[in-house]
């Protein structure tokens, strides 16, 4: 019996926290997809803006996707939201078009993803719980606005160490996610990678009754999406349950 050849889409990853998500994503998402994953370097763990710039500095990403690139990779996802979305709209597509010119392959970061994945379920409105501080937290609200997208609810859990985040169980990362829903809301965003989602993703819409989109979800998502897997998958939230439209564009205009 022959074995489906598989997608194989890049994770670059900072430092140490919730990376183990992705194995997760890997074993539920099936046989034909690999995530191998690169760690890029950390100097600071601090979600604080002048430490999130330089973890998502051009040479730190350079370095670690010249790595990637010899696991025969089809594409780059650069997993950080908050390394990518603190370089504001323009910033952040240049972070992506830098990086692209480094691997030569389709590239994206996890703000994008949530930009692609939220107009893949045709969301409006969203509810964001972030595990940011609160000015780290406005800057994602500011990046999803410039996508037109209205944020209803700004929550702020205010951790500053993506280790810290790293650490948040299941109950917590629930009843996180209830408590900072909103009624207006199409959809919950939880926009760190920092935090374990992959592993409950049905359950937080179960308990929600809306799509949750995570940034490890939407990271392995778009990855795939530009590495060219099209299939519709189950127990992986409704996001994966509605393919990913088989498009390879990057970050958008």
């Amino acid at each position: 019996m022959e074995h489906p050849v598989p997608h194989t889409a890049g994770i670059l990853y900072p430092g140490y926290s919730a990376e183990d998500d992705y194995p997760t994503l890997e074993r539920l998402l099936g046989d034909d997809v690999r995530l191998p994953l690169v760690h890029t370097l950390m100097r600071e763990d601090a979600h604080r803006v002048d430490a999130l710039l330089d973890i998502g500095s051009e040479e730190v990403l350079a370095d670690g996707a010249r790595e990637l690139l010899s696991r025969g990779v089809q594409s780059v996802i650069w997993a950080c939201t908050s390394g990518s979305f603190v370089f504001g709209w323009r910033g952040a597509r240049e972070q992506v078009e830098k990086l692209q010119a480094v691997t030569g392959l389709p590239t994206s970061s996890t703000s994008f993803a949530f930009v692609h994945a939220a107009a893949r379920l045709g969301l409006r409105r969203v509810a964001v719980a972030a595990t940011y501080p609160a000015d780290v937290a406005a800057k994602f609200e500011d990046f999803l606005q410039a996508a037109d997208l209205e944020v209803v609810r700004l929550s702020s859990r205010g951790i500053i160490t993506a280790a810290e985040v790293g650490t948040l169980g299941r109950d917590e990362v629930l009843s996180f996610a209830a408590a900072n829903d909103d009624d207006r809301a199409d959809a919950l965003l939880m926009p760190d990678t920092a935090l374990h989602t992959a592993a409950w993703l049905d359950e937080l819409e179960e308990e929600l009754g809306k799509p949750v989109l995570t940034a490890n979800q939407v990271s392995a998502w778009e990855a795939l999406r530009l590495a060219g897997a099209q299939q519709a998958r189950d127990g992986l939230g409704e996001l994966f349950r509605s393919g990913t439209g088989g498009e390879r564009s990057g970050s958008p205009d």
